[in-house]
């Protein structure tokens, strides 16, 4: 068994959080793979979404590759420290959690479909973890950009929760919450398994199917 140091499964408070610092810092420019600009400018008409399901290496990998994703990013959010590194992340003391930002296309792509990979891709069922991966880093969230992306996102949950349950699964522990500032990682951590084939990916699924808008 890993031995997980208990501050690091509990969320610490504003109170007690790391200070961080007061500038960005620094990250790629292009995405590795789309060749497009990590910060933006995006254009007209696209939307956001972000979610954290584990280690954000494998997670941004399967975002990038739907179609009508024009780019992602990996970062840190829902925390407390501003500008935090990964290294402060990794200590469970900045209430961060490693989180994927999505600019994706609505024409091409709705939120459902992303929201269906969302739960598809990984056991949202496994609290401050997820697989050997422990720590408040890796908890489960859907942090939303508007009204509409909550309730999408809420109902999807219970849709999935009703499906886990019949697989004899437990309850979710995802979070849903506003999306508050998204803090890029480092260079090396975008797009890092495009840059490292043979790199631990780190997110799996409970094999459960959720069509979103259905109640099966």
């Amino acid at each position: 068994m890993f031995f997980v140091p208990r501050k690091k499964l509990e969320m610490v408070t504003a109170d007690d959080a790391l200070p961080g610092r007061e500038h960005a810092i620094p990250t790629a420019s292009q995405h590795y793979v789309l060749n497009r600009p990590l910060k933006g400018p995006f254009p007209e008409g696209m939307e956001l979404a972000t979610f954290g399901m584990g280690c954000f290496w494998g997670v941004e990998r399967k975002f990038w590759t739907i179609d009508g994703v024009w780019v992602t990013a990996v970062g840190y959010g829902a925390g407390y420290t501003p500008n935090p590194t990964y290294e402060e992340v990794c200590t469970g003391q900045t209430g961060h959690n490693e989180i994927v930002q999505v600019v994706y296309d609505p024409k091409l792509v709705s939120y459902e479909s992303l929201l269906q990979a969302f739960w598809e891709g990984h056991d949202p069922t496994q609290g401050m973890r997820q697989g050997n991966d422990r720590g408040t880093q890796y908890r489960s969230g859907i942090y939303t950009h508007s009204e509409a992306q909550t309730q999408a996102a809420e109902a999807s949950k219970a849709l999935f929760q009703h499906r886990l349950r019949r697989k004899g699964y437990g309850i979710i522990t995802t979070e849903i919450l506003p999306a508050g500032p998204f803090y890029y990682a480092e260079d090396y951590h975008q797009q890092y398994l495009a840059k490292n084939p043979g790199g631990y990916c780190g997110i799996g699924g409970t094999g459960v199917t959720c069509p979103i808008g259905t109640d099966a």
